[in-house]
């Protein structure tokens, strides 16, 4: 036939053009372990090796400098707060339009996705716009004694907002797809509320929650534009991991700048090495979830 794709074959089982021919095969699979190589593996060894370019000494030094480990302390701490309260707004809003119609809930999809969208930066001038001295509610805040733009709840707040959106959007397609069945079958053995969330609804969902609070820890810990309007760079107070290794390089510190950064990037390390278990788990668990239909079927 004239203008049919040469080897190609349909899709009862014969083989495409592209599986036939093994130079286009190795030549993508190439490009990809390159752009990896590149993009990736060689900056993070690039990291490591700056980082102990003047000995182990100067790189534990760094890293337990009061300043660092001041840094260090409160972007656990802003990860702390920021990861659980993802988790429970992420999980209200996946419930609520998976699981019901209701007028608006095309619109509030949408806004769940507004930090995607928005720079880090603006988000934080608009903290700074409501909270700030002389923003909506500073004179409020100060009349009370309140404190929240340059300060740890700005920061938490800034960090809530840039990273919103990844337990919602892990959660919502996966309770679509799974539909209310089992939670309506369960209400109607007559279980309550919170013993159908616990028993029903939270193991169905655990490892797609699970990759949602991944992302979400490994954003806040890594968030530098939003924080970095809001915190106000005040050395041992409102500095996190990533402005204070931004003051160290601008101080031609560099050993110590990279010291710090590898602390990073053994969170982001360690992150895609859970990542990966997490995928995994969720790569076994789909033939099970077949199964165990299959048998309910029977």
């Amino acid at each position: 036939m004239a203008g049919a794709i040469p080897n190609s074959h349909d899709a009862n089982g014969r083989r495409q053009s592209g599986e036939s021919n093994p130079a286009v095969k190795w030549t993508l699979i190439g490009i990809t372990v390159l752009f990896l190589a590149l993009f990736l593996v060689l900056p993070l060894a690039a990291i490591f090796t700056e980082a102990f370019r003047k000995g182990t000494s100067v790189y534990f030094a760094s890293l337990t400098d009061p300043i660092a480990l001041s840094a260090i302390k409160l972007t656990l701490l802003v990860s702390l707060i920021v990861v659980p309260l993802n988790a429970v707004f992420g999980i209200a809003i996946a419930w609520a339009v998976s699981k019901f119609n209701f007028v608006g809930r095309s619109f509030l999809i949408s806004m769940i996705d507004l930090p995607f969208a928005v720079s880090p930066v603006i988000a934080g001038l608009v903290f700074v716009l409501l909270f700030g001295r002389q923003g909506w509610f500073g004179p409020w805040l100060d009349g009370n004694n309140m404190k929240i733009i340059f300060a740890v709840p700005g920061i938490v707040l800034a960090t809530m907002f840039v990273t919103f959106p990844f337990v919602a959007r892990e959660l919502i397609p996966l309770m679509q797809e799974q539909g209310s069945d089992e939670e309506l079958a369960a209400l109607s053995l007559g279980a309550g509320g919170w013993q159908i969330f616990w028993r029903v609804t939270v193991p169905n969902i655990k490892w797609g929650l699970f990759y949602g609070l991944i992302l979400c820890n490994a954003r806040a810990m890594g968030e530098f534009g939003a924080v970095s309007v809001v915190s106000g760079h005040i050395r041992g107070q409102t500095n996190t991991i990533p402005l204070h290794v931004e003051i160290l390089y601008n101080e031609y510190n560099f050993s110590a700048a990279f010291a710090v950064a590898s602390i990073l990037a053994l969170l982001a390390l360690t992150t895609l090495a859970v990542k990966s278990f997490v995928e995994w788990k969720i790569r076994i668990k789909g033939p099970q979830v077949l199964q165990k239909e299959k048998n309910h079927e029977h």
